[in-house]
């Protein structure tokens, strides 16, 4: 199993679904962030839920020491949720996926793991897009995350940019990527669902 702790991003507002994604059934799961929170812990030695409030409850979860709750619980935001995980974790680098992208496959998190010994962000793209909440971060770039934060700015590509240092692994399969942001989105990830389910 990774080393690398894993750390599932659920504070997103779930806008465009209309509800709470993290909340919806998946699979075998009765919620999204279960089948996602077992799915990783059969790959990961330790995985964590970053959110702005704790609202779980599966039986996986036993305690609190599972959760990264954000430092402001009011903002929406992958910085602030970065920032809150590097305070609480003393671990240099860390695995980042959002839980509305539940079909990412297992050789896809060992490949950006085994070629992100040498950057401090490695992230996934394919043909379409690049996925920048699916990689690696390392703890050198605490500092820029504290700047930006500081100039209310919140977009992970603004990161992106400003670390040099980094590496985007492309991926020929894009349909697990599929990020479940609409009903569309979500009707679609169910029905390939099963092939994709393979660990």
């Amino acid at each position: 199993m990774i080393d690398i702790p894993c750390i599932i991003l659920c504070g997103g507002r779930s806008s465009r679904m209309g509800e709470d994604k993290s909340l919806l059934p998946f699979g075998n799961s009765q919620t999204l962030i279960e089948f996602q929170y077992n799915k990783l812990s059969k790959i990961f030695k330790n995985v964590y839920i970053s959110s702005k409030t704790n609202k779980f409850n599966f039986s996986n979860i036993t305690n609190n020491s599972n959760i990264i709750l954000d430092n402001n619980s009011n903002l929406s935001s992958p910085m602030v949720a970065l920032q809150s995980i590097f305070e609480k974790l003393s671990n240099e680098k860390i695995f980042i996926i959002t839980v509305d992208v539940p079909l990412v496959e297992k050789d896809t998190i060992e490949t950006l793991i085994k070629n992100c010994n040498n950057f401090d962000v490695t992230i996934a793209v394919d043909d379409d897009r690049r996925h920048n909440l699916c990689g690696v971060f390392n703890k050198s770039i605490i500092k820029q995350i504290d700047k930006l934060i500081l100039n209310d700015i919140h977009k992970i590509n603004y990161l992106i940019k400003q670390t040099e240092n980094y590496k985007e692994i492309y991926f020929e399969n894009k349909e697990q990527f599929i990020n479940l942001n609409t009903n569309t989105d979500y009707n679609n990830a169910l029905k390939i669902s099963n092939s994709y389910i393979k660990y």
